[in-house]
């Protein structure tokens, strides 16, 4: 059975959305250590249908000398949740409609590594609401924005999570791994 693993760029005050943020900060190759180790284990990608689209032409053409992660994202199964189907083509994937729970934990149940997500807010939040996140994977910037998408809704139910893993990196972010709370 696959576990889904999560991964989110955001600020100190919750805003995830279009990380071009992040540029000023660098990346720190330890960061991608640990992003990797997410990757490394993941059999599958589920991405939201908005992110997707971002993806699709950003790492489509990339190659190995590009980045590094190239491969993992373009060989990989990619499955886009959304009520639309995407707008753009990606090698390898399959639309599966609009977010529906028991889609989601059939795909968990077939599939038997890792199932990574990044970015896909909407998505991420539903997948939480529905208890069918294993991983969540923050990685804070030290900056607050004061304006954009918050990862969590001001409405959105208590959500416990568990400190499952930590770091800090030479540019000021942290890396917060979390997973559900036990009972």
């Amino acid at each position: 059975m696959g576990a889904i693993a999560v991964h989110e760029f955001i600020t100190l005050d919750g805003v995830f959305e279009s990380p071009s943020w992040t540029a000023e900060y660098g990346f720190d190759p330890k960061m991608g250590e640990a992003i990797g180790a997410l990757t490394n284990d993941a059999e599958a990608i589920l991405l939201g249908r908005v992110t997707f689209e971002m993806f699709a032409p950003a790492w489509s053409t990339r190659t190995v000398a590009d980045d590094p992660g190239a491969p993992f994202f373009n060989d990989t199964k990619k499955y886009v949740v959304g009520s639309k189907e995407p707008s753009v083509t990606w090698n390898n994937s399959t639309h599966l409609g609009p977010y529906d729970a028991d889609a989601i934990r059939r795909l968990k149940d077939e599939t038997k590594g890792n199932i990574y997500i990044s970015g896909s807010g909407t998505l991420v939040r539903a997948l939480l609401r529905d208890g069918l996140v294993d991983g969540l994977h923050f990685f804070v910037y030290p900056l607050a924005l004061g304006s954009g998408e918050k990862f969590w809704d001001s409405d959105a139910d208590p959500t416990k999570l568990k400190l499952i893993a930590h770091d800090t990196y030479d540019n000021g972010v942290v890396h917060l791994g979390y997973g559900p709370a036990d009972g």
